[in-house]
């Protein structure tokens, strides 16, 4: 059912069917049929006329028994007493009228319209059988529409328990058909009504032959006493409805064929047009549901049927409507402001087997389109759409306004692949000419290669892989299928962390740290741990990278701190100082907020800061070095320690010993590790340790795995050493209780 919502056709036949159920369609039935007859009418019958008594009412009831009897005498073949008989005024005149009445024929008909009130209530009243005497009654009893245009009409109506026919039954003859109601044919013009003054009658001049043989309908109402419409024409007398439904009781047939007949039938042929292999049938499948909504309800009425389309109107003006507006959509979101097909495009397609995405990422583009004026701004992307096209013969590059271009490639092995992307970002090696504007352009790629998978996701894939290459620097990222598979778990990150801190998942660990000249542990590094329920253990580069990606890493940085201060408080009520070290990433060193939320922790949990050493880990990714620089220099101020952490890698040299106010420097393990067996990795450290005992800094070794290393850092001055020969990280439990057993324990017996 979801799918089928999601279909314009479908969706606009539910909501057709609403209002096929609710009549909300009806308008559209009202105006179709109010322009239809506006415009389609022709001659009344001539075989019925109408006397219009409403000109002798002055005349009284004498009056209106003299028309009687000229009609009486008149020979009609039916006669209808359609008048408000004015009994009452004038006892010779009632006694004229009652007289008169009493000397009609057989053909004679007592008409009954409703008396509608000021609440629009109908109601009828049939006049005394002394004056009826044993000639029938017949009564008008039209339903209307909600704006009350007649309709159609019962064959029989029950009042007090009585059956009368109703006014066009009696003049057409025919009291029964297919349904229980009629409908009246308002292609009668109520124009050509024949129609004789009362008055003109009464003075001689109309001969009284002219309703010989003729249905003569005396009637004193006019178009303001129904208070109902017709159709085409608008408020008539009420004699007009009862004519054209005579006319209409004369046709072959007359019945309803309810909206649902026209709604199945252009339901059906929308169907098959848009499900048309061509355009041409496609649009000559429409063009007959248009003329069978226009023609077919109006053919249908010549020969007594009533096919109301409001429903199928309603159901093609909302396919219309809904697939105007969904290409449309496209349209726009497929197209770039460039004018190159947007990568939704490519995106909503479905690919060839055999083939590559690529998503090319454009270094500094925003930059590139801010100094170009607008309209040359699209030729920008235009000319690296072509570089692009030309570069590796792809016949559509996909552009999105990000800087984003992609496209696929033929599926070749995969160092042939790369091999061709990197042809194609040597093309860009030439700068990009962009009217009197010159720019180097930066190209990285990403790439998909993971047939089987949804278009969409294959193009996501590729994009990331395109974002993460220019944000490492690399030439080319490839999106493996395994990160697929991790996406879920990424991508939900931030709601996992909280889990994990709320049910302990997540907690710290405790590496001791030791003095070298005293042999004693004389701190300790919190090391962040996660133990997930089902993955099990996750190592912390895994996670920590994840959580910075995710805008996660404040947060469980302010944790450990908070952790890691219990900690401390807890070894230094012991008696001994005692000193704790935190981690703190490179994405926070330039926040603005840092140095005050260091601070308040510290301040609220009442610990003195020049107990926490804060290790200034891989500072890549930081933003804005001066601000690092300054916030670090205020830690400092407050009373933190600050430690360079694997120093001699990566940002960790010594342009960032002279930059960053530090107390410490931690020496890599990659170093550490190899100072038994080779000269020059001695050489380095211990030059290391001499630099930095001339800056001032302490020195503490990480690794240390064996009791020579450790032996022969102390022969160098190392100040600290930390490293699973002294002590593997514990949970705070296990580490205070080896502390307070092994805290003073000699190097050779640990």
């Amino acid at each position: 059912m979801r799918r089928l919502l999601r279909t314009p056709l479908w969706l606009a036949l539910f909501i057709a069917l609403a209002g096929w159920a609710t009549d909300f369609g009806e308008p559209v039935a009202h105006i179709y049929w109010n322009v239809l007859y506006k415009n389609w009418h022709h001659q009344a019958p001539q075989s019925i006329v109408v006397v219009n008594t409403a000109d002798i009412a002055t005349l009284g009831a004498a009056g209106e028994a003299q028309l009687i009897d000229i009609a009486r005498q008149s020979n009609p073949h039916r006669l209808y007493i359609d008048t408000k008989l004015q009994f009452g005024a004038d006892k010779s005149g009632d006694a004229r009228l009652r007289d008169v009445l009493g000397k009609l024929g057989s053909n004679a008909v007592f008409v009954v319209r409703p008396v509608v009130d000021t609440a629009f209530t109908k109601s009828f009243i049939i006049p005394d059988a002394s004056l009826v005497h044993h000639h029938p009654i017949v009564v008008a009893a039209w339903a209307t529409n909600f704006l009350s245009y007649v309709e159609h009409a019962p064959y029989w109506v029950d009042i007090d328990g009585a059956r009368y026919p109703t006014v066009s039954t009696d003049l057409s003859g025919v009291h029964s058909g297919f349904q229980s109601d009629y409908y009246a044919d308002f292609s009668v013009d109520p124009g050509t009504i024949p129609t004789i003054s009362g008055r003109d009658l009464l003075d001689g001049k109309v001969r009284p032959d002219k309703l010989s043989g003729k249905s003569v309908m005396l009637t004193s109402f006019d178009a303001r006493d129904g208070r109902t419409y017709y159709f085409g024409h608008g408020l008539v007398n009420p004699v007009a409805h009862d004519i054209a439904g005579a006319v209409a009781l004369e046709r072959p047939v007359n019945a309803s064929l309810t909206g649902l007949a026209m709604l199945s039938l252009v339901f059906g042929l929308l169907y098959l047009g848009h499900n048309a292999p061509r355009k041409r049938i496609k649009l000559a499948i429409y063009a007959t549901v248009l003329g069978a909504l226009v023609i077919l309800p109006a053919a249908l009425r010549t020969v007594g049927l009533v096919a109301t389309s409001d429903s199928a109107l309603l159901l093609v003006l909302l396919f219309a409507g809904m697939r105007i507006w969904q290409k449309r959509t496209r349209r726009i979101q497929h197209t770039s402001a460039s004018g190159l097909p947007n990568m939704l495009a490519l995106s909503a397609s479905t690919l060839p087997i055999g083939c590559d995405v690529v998503v090319a990422a454009i270094a500094r583009y925003d930059e590139m389109l801010a100094t170009l004026p607008r309209d040359l701004r699209g030729e920008c992307s235009r000319q690296i759409a072509r570089r692009i096209s030309v570069g590796c013969g792809a016949t559509e590059v996909y552009h999105s306004d990000g800087g984003h271009f992609s496209w696929t490639e033929e599926a070749r092995p995969l160092d042939m692949q790369l091999s061709h992307l990197e042809g194609l970002r040597a093309l860009f090696a030439s700068p990009l000419q962009v009217g009197p504007h010159t720019f180097d352009t930066n190209i990285h790629f990403g790439l998909d290669r993971n047939e089987g998978v949804e278009t969409a996701t294959r193009v996501n894939s590729a994009l990331a892989s395109a974002n993460e290459a220019l944000a490492n620097g690399r030439a080319i990222e490839l999106f493996e299928a395994h990160r697929l598979a991790e996406a879920p778990w990424e991508l939900s990150l931030h709601a996992r962390i909280d889990e994990g801190l709320r049910n302990g998942d997540i907690w710290l660990a405790f590496q001791s740290q030791w003095d070298v000249a005293s042999h004693r542990i004389c701190g300790a590094e919190a090391l962040i741990r996660w133990n997930h329920p089902t993955r099990g253990p996750i190592a912390p580069n895994a996670f920590i990278l994840q959580a910075e990606r995710a805008g996660r890493i404040d947060a469980l940085t302010y944790w450990v701190l908070d952790q890691a201060i219990t900690a401390t408080l807890a070894i230094n009520a012991k008696g001994e100082r005692f000193q704790m070290s935190v981690n703190l990433s490179g994405q926070m060193v330039d926040k603005p907020d840092l140095v005050r939320n260091f601070a308040e922790i510290t301040a609220r949990r009442g610990v003195d800061p020049g107990l926490i050493t804060v290790e200034i880990t891989e500072t890549s990714s930081m933003g804005n070095r001066a601000a690092a620089v300054f916030n670090l220099s205020q830690l400092r101020q407050l009373g933190f320690r600050l430690s360079i952490d694997d120093f001699g890698t990566g940002e960790a040299s010594l342009a960032y010993l002279a930059d960053l106010p530090s107390d410490e420097l931690k020496l890599d393990r990659r170093f550490i590790a190899r100072i038994c067996d080779s000269e020059r990795e001695r050489a380095i450290v211990a030059s290391t340790i001499g630099l930095a005992h001339a800056l001032g800094q302490t020195v503490v070794a990480e690794g240390i795995e064996d009791a020579p290393t450790l032996a022969l850092l102390r022969d160098m001055g190392c100040d600290q050493a930390q490293g699973f020969y002294l002590g593997r990280p514990q949970p705070f439990a296990v580490f205070e209780r080896e502390y307070d057993a092994n805290g003073i324990r000699r190097f050779g017996h640990v």
